[in-house]
């Protein structure tokens, strides 16, 4: 099988993303969660005239002279209002977020008065209607403000809780089973022989899952077996998994027998090996209606091949309508990089923005693979395309921010 662009396999991806159940949850738990349907809101806001600072509401009218003097009839504190309308020659004592009383229409700043017992003098004139928030000011009921697909942020949650919604109907977390391989790998603490390395990628992977909205399962680490191997797709499948995302094993040596076993188990192949780097032993797939990535083993790899294809493939099968928006933007290179071959380049760079203009993306000139440390550093990802030219530092360039 040729190797695909990077571009045809993320379109391949996504178009075998299935779309998930939804449910109702409560707004306490919608963080990061994407809306199912659209919310409109069920109250306007604010829901009376508010008072956006804390002072006197009056007739504006009548405070346009230094002197003028009011009598205080009452008092306004936010849940607390006052009930009665407002006549002329009075004041209402008022403070930020209370409601404006029937009849006035101004506030008068506190630190533009004194007061004298129960009356209140006007110490410099304020324009009239100023800090007052009119009814609906924000928005009204029934307006459209959250769209189906929408992922909801601490910004957008804020927004759909003042807007009325105590429950919010969402597509289900997808369940991603994480099975890391090889023989090579112990736990996170436990101890490795001589021949032995620390496994890191399953945690980097979950913590993709978990931030794109998915729900990850820990599989474990399975060695280098047919039967091995198989127990932990077995598993995935009987948890219900609806992504299996397997670390290593992906490549064609004696002991990558991941798509080996993945066809014995009935996986329908989509595509395998993609003109990248780092991440071109890339497997993709169905088993029944379980989606299938074969994320490579060298740790840069896993992370950035998880980052361009997990990650779009979460949000897709919760319906966010973006998930194949391109995460690239605009910058300089800070050092010249070299002539690219035939597959696209993802190089690590540190990154830094100045005052003002692009930001400036400095690749790292050790770009290994295996490399966590450079990984764990890096503030981007500068893109090279296939056959790319030489560039000099200061030319233009594409990174997606890490």
């Amino acid at each position: 099988m040729s190797l695909i662009s990077v571009e045809e396999a993320l379109a391949r991806v996504l178009k075998s993303a299935r779309p998930l159940p939804t449910e109702v949850i409560a707004i306490a738990h919608a963080h990061r969660r994407t809306l199912a349907s659209p919310l409109q809101a069920l109250r306007t806001q604010p829901p009376f005239n508010a008072s956006a600072m804390d002072g006197y509401a009056v007739k504006g009218a009548e405070i346009q002279t230094k002197g003028t003097r009011l009598k205080i009839v009452g008092e306004s504190a936010a849940g607390h209002g006052y009930h009665h309308e407002l006549k002329s020659g009075e004041a209402v004592r008022i403070f930020t977020g209370a409601p404006v009383p029937k009849g006035a229409d101004t506030i008068l700043l506190q630190e533009y008065a004194s007061r004298d017992g129960e009356t209140v003098v006007v110490q410099e004139p304020e324009t009239i209607g100023r800090h007052v928030r009119l009814t609906g000011l924000d928005f009204k009921i029934g307006d459209a403000l959250l769209k189906k697909g929408e992922r909801l942020n601490a910004r957008s949650l804020a927004l759909a809780a003042a807007m009325g919604h105590g429950q919010i109907h969402v597509a289900r977390k997808p369940k991603v089973a994480i099975l890391a391989t090889g023989d090579e790998l112990v736990e996170p603490g436990h101890n490795a022989s001589p021949d032995q390395i620390v496994a890191s990628n399953h945690l980097t992977a979950a913590a993709l899952v978990e931030e794109a909205g998915g729900e990850a399962l820990h599989l474990g680490i399975a060695g280098d077996s047919f039967l091995s191997l198989e127990r932990g797709i077995i598993a995935a499948e009987r948890e219900g998994a609806d992504i299996l995302v397997t670390l290593g094993g992906a490549s064609v040596g004696d002991h990558d027998l991941v798509q080996s076993v993945l066809a014995r188990r009935g996986m329908e192949l989509g595509f395998w090996r993609i003109a990248m780097r780092p991440g071109k032993p890339l497997i993709h797939g169905t088993l029944g209606p379980m989606a299938i990535l074969g994320l490579p083993g060298n740790p840069v790899s896993s992370y950035v091949c998880a980052r361009l294809f997990l990650v779009p493939l979460i949000r897709a099968m919760q319906g966010d309508p973006d998930a194949a928006h391109d995460p690239s933007e605009p910058a300089r290179l800070g050092v010249a990089v070299r002539a690219n071959d035939k597959r696209q380049d993802y190089l690590r760079a540190a990154l830094t923005t100045p005052l003002d203009g692009l930001p400036v993306a400095s690749p790292y000139e050790l770009q290994d693979s295996s490399m966590i440390r450079v990984m764990a550093e890096a503030g981007a990802l500068v893109i090279r395309k296939p056959n790319a030219p030489a560039e000099p530092e200061g030319s233009l360039c594409r990174i997606i921010r890490l």
